[in-house]
């Protein structure tokens, strides 16, 4: 929502404006494994309380600049200290409480994603309209530290603490799940250095990072794509909150499936619609195709992300789920830098996204053969 103000107002190319999305991905990439391994050290509150401080900080401080190279500081590596742990905050958190409903569980608490791109969006689009691009920054900032700070204060690292076990379970009912504490509160699974010596690591991390590619190149540069087929910048807008709403179902119903029926065929079944709906997108003139565009990509978006975080629980356990889900983030984030930059320049070059979103189509279907080369996946019986 903010690229082309940005672009305007220090006369930059759509390549260098991307460049600052990227760099900040690239920044996550570092301190989401940090992140990981303070999560397992210190636990989520104090982390919590951590990334909510610089998140709001980072796009308070970026409603200042003056110049463009400010925003690589604000930006690119203020608002990744905020945010770079974040995905491993609650996801890694949330696989320590569930063990035989983790699918269900982690969908709805990924779903606050899609909620913000509900919310948030129209909210920055009609703060940019109606003030300036400064103002939109200063009020999401605020809004950073407020809910973010708040929610952070309810966190508990795992359900040992509450005298539980995962699901809700008393102690003694579940023990012996992967995943789930012993008699003593300790907890199961690969410790970090067990799980870098896996091939299923890093398997699961090239589809974290080819699926990242394309869904943070369709966010960056659906709305500019948009625009220049004549719709208007709030429609546009429009087109990311659906992608966002409909994300949220997608996370819940897929996540709730993959529990009954198993997350590698729902995992393959995503990937092959999602990046045939990228070639929908190239053919998107309307409005009304974009919008069965975002239909279909944020459901599936949801779907994915809750089954792909579900599978980092159920291959690893919850032993060390945080450097884990680290090391998951840094190659989300990896993904994330390269998907934007590549389309920005593309554009340049080209003056369409046609090979661009050619690109991000190309990367979901990588994943499927990746998907497919996972073994051992142990998933508790319901």
């Amino acid at each position: 929502m903010f690229l082309e103000s940005i672009e305007i107002e220090f006369g930059l190319a759509r390549g260098t404006t991307s460049s600052i999305f990227s760099l900040y991905m690239m920044l996550c990439f570092l301190l989401a494994i940090v992140g990981g391994w303070a999560l397992d050290k210190y636990g989520p509150r104090k982390v919590g309380f951590f990334v909510a401080a610089f998140t709001g900080l980072a796009l308070v401080v970026s409603s200042q600049i003056r110049a463009s190279w400010h925003l690589f500081m604000s930006y690119s590596f203020l608002l990744s200290l905020g945010t770079g742990p974040i995905y491993t905050l609650a996801n890694s958190t949330t696989s320590r409480w569930f063990d035989r409903k983790r699918g269900l569980a982690v969908g709805i608490s990924s779903s606050g994603g899609g909620l913000g791109a509900i919310i948030l969006s129209p909210l920055a689009a009609y703060l940019i309209s109606a003030y300036d691009w400064r103002v939109a920054f200063m009020v999401l900032g605020v809004i950073a530290w407020i809910v973010m700070g708040g929610s952070s204060l309810s966190l508990k690292q795992d359900p040992f603490e509450a005298g539980l076990l995962p699901d809700g379970a008393a102690r003694g009912v579940a023990q012996g799940e992967m995943g789930a504490p012993d008699a003593r509160g300790e907890r199961s699974g690969r410790s970090f250095y067990q799980a870098l010596g896996m091939s299923q690591l890093w398997f699961l991390g090239l589809i974290w990072s080819f699926f990242s590619l394309s869904l943070h190149l369709v966010f960056v540069h659906t709305v500019p794509y948009a625009v220049g087929q004549g719709i208007s910048p709030m429609d546009a807008s429009i087109v990311i909150g659906i992608i966002g709403g409909s994300n949220i179902p997608g996370r819940i119903i897929l996540g709730q499936l993959s529990d009954m029926w198993g997350r590698k065929p729902l995992a393959i079944m995503c990937s092959v619609v999602q990046g045939s709906s990228l070639i929908w997108l190239i053919w998107s003139k309307e409005l009304w195709m974009l919008y069965v565009f975002a239909c279909i990509f944020g459901f599936l978006w949801g779907g994915f992300g809750a089954v792909s975080t579900a599978l980092t629980g159920d291959v690893f356990g919850t032993q060390s789920i945080g450097s884990i889900m680290g090391i998951m983030s840094a190659f989300w984030a990896v993904g994330a830098a390269v998907g934007p930059a590549c389309g920005g320049y593309i554009f340049d070059a080209y003056s369409s996204y046609v090979l661009a979103f050619l690109m991000g189509a190309i990367a979901i279907f990588i994943t499927i053969p990746l998907i497919a080369s996972l073994r051992g996946v142990q998933v508790s019986e319901i």
